[in-house]
């Protein structure tokens, strides 16, 4: 009996590190992806202009304006390996490869990347909006996607039915706190039964990361900055908010036209050329 319990003393510290051995072993494949919405560098508040609460941005043209609302989508994400090799991510199922970002729900902030295979990543790229293609409502194909962009509370749909809202940002601007209304998304031309592409607002997002993020052994977090302060003072445009119903009046969705949008899209997203980073960055890569 007594050298039984002492072989199981024995074998109990070994099982014990044969099971550790094995967990430790077990690869992490998961890339998360964190979402933070800024002015700058300050992390934006939601909130109107009486609460006290919200986070005042200025623009290059001296205007101050927040938001109550910031909401837009991502869709079609890509993992580049340092060789070049493009890991795409469900680029065409919206239920498990796209995502509605809502500042007021922290939980929809991170998205998480699951199963990637073990390498090295040098680049993120990712949609801001939805393709062309895959930009039509669709409640039988997608049902969670469609559930999470406008089934409920985050209106991500178009009234008339033909497609997604890929941006929705809502809040106030200048000293007396006129309504800021911006909705971006591709737009349609002709009538019903032979509608054909009018604007595509999509754009593909390209950043570089700071240090490789390395899939096998840890579940890296890529935290990707999206800064605000570009929707109107931006790489492509300095836009000056206006009010009204001329041609040229912007501050509303009932007001601006697609060329008038179409100037916030290249803020936001880039203007597919020159700039295919637009507001975003990624600020860290932690391992």
């Amino acid at each position: 009996m007594k050298n039984y319990k002492m072989k199981f003393l024995i074998a109990l510290p070994l099982l014990l590190l044969l099971a550790c051995s094995k967990k430790d072993a077990i690869v992490a494949n998961d890339v998360r992806l964190h979402f933070v919405n800024t002015f700058k560098n300050t992390p934006i508040v939601l909130g109107d202009a009486s609460s006290g609460l919200a986070t005042i941005n200025t623009s290059k043209e001296g205007q101050q304006h927040g938001f109550t609302e910031i909401k837009y989508v991502v869709s079609n994400i890509r993992l580049v390996k340092i060789d070049g090799t493009e890991i795409p991510y469900y680029i065409n199922d919206l239920d498990k490869g796209a995502a509605v970002i809502n500042h007021a729900k922290p939980e929809t902030n991170e998205f998480v990347l699951y199963d990637i295979p073990s390498g090295t990543y040098k680049q993120l790229k990712f949609g801001l909006g939805v393709k062309s293609e895959l930009n039509t409502i669709d409640q039988v194909r997608f049902p969670k996607f469609y559930a999470a962009a406008g089934a409920n509370d985050t209106e991500m749909m178009w009234e008339w039915g033909t497609g997604y809202r890929f941006a929705k940002l809502e809040g106030f601007y200048d000293v007396d706190h006129k309504k800021l209304s911006i909705h971006t998304g591709s737009t349609i031309e002709g009538e019903e039964g032979a509608y054909t592409q009018g604007v595509d607002a999509y754009r593909d997002i390209e950043l570089d990361l700071p240090v490789a993020a390395v899939v096998g052994n840890a579940a890296p977090i890529i935290t990707i900055k999206a800064d605000f302060d570009k929707l109107l003072s931006g790489n492509i445009h300095t836009i000056k908010l206006s009010s009204g119903t001329g041609m040229d009046d912007n501050a509303t969705p009932n007001r601006h036209t697609s060329v008038q949008m179409m100037r916030f899209v290249e803020n936001m997203g880039g203007n597919g050329t020159t700039d295919k980073m637009g507001m975003f960055s990624v600020t860290t890569v932690e391992q």
